[in-house]
């Protein structure tokens, strides 16, 4: 299984035949493999990269940091689970350091993302505090450099 998750990490356009050699298994296998990972709720589900620069369309990512007090009842749970429902929010990660939950969101513009902040986040019970890290530009996620490689026609001195 393993094997089946590296190379579904690393490609997930990957054939069950291709996959299959690369494993060291018959394609039968890698394919009841896989849907074993997926019932078990090991593989949440495919998505691509995307470039959004290159489409031409407008998203701004921001990265916000919460500071939580944690309900008594159900900790940080609570909280994440109201978070996790809004469909601005496309992670979320409880962390370990100076603020408590981590929250990727995507909007339309630098203005949406601020009044989501300001409007949805910090106004939640329990939210402390925020800092709000807006992304200028993505070199690599995930593994997969978003750059293209330039050549740099000037000369070294």
């Amino acid at each position: 299984m393993d094997k089946i998750l590296k190379l579904l990490n690393t490609d997930a356009r990957l054939t069950t035949e291709q996959m299959a050699v690369m494993a060291n298994m018959t394609e039968d296998e890698v394919t009841a493999a896989i849907a074993k990972l997926e019932a078990d709720g090991v593989i949440r589900g495919y998505k691509p990269l995307i470039d959004w620069e290159k489409t031409g369309e407008e998203v701004v990512t921001a990265i916000i940091e919460l500071s939580i007090a944690p309900s008594k009842d159900e900790g940080f749970d609570g909280i994440a689970k109201t978070i996790m429902a809004m469909d601005e929010v496309e992670s979320l990660s409880l962390m370990s350091g100076g603020h408590d939950l981590m929250v990727t969101v995507t909007g339309r513009t630098f203005k949406d993302v601020a009044l989501f902040v300001a409007k949805r986040l910090s106004s939640l019970d329990g939210v402390l505090g925020t800092a709000t890290h807006f992304v200028l530009k993505k070199y690599k996620e995930r593994g997969v450099l978003f750059e293209d490689e330039e050549q740099d026609e000037r000369g070294t001195v």
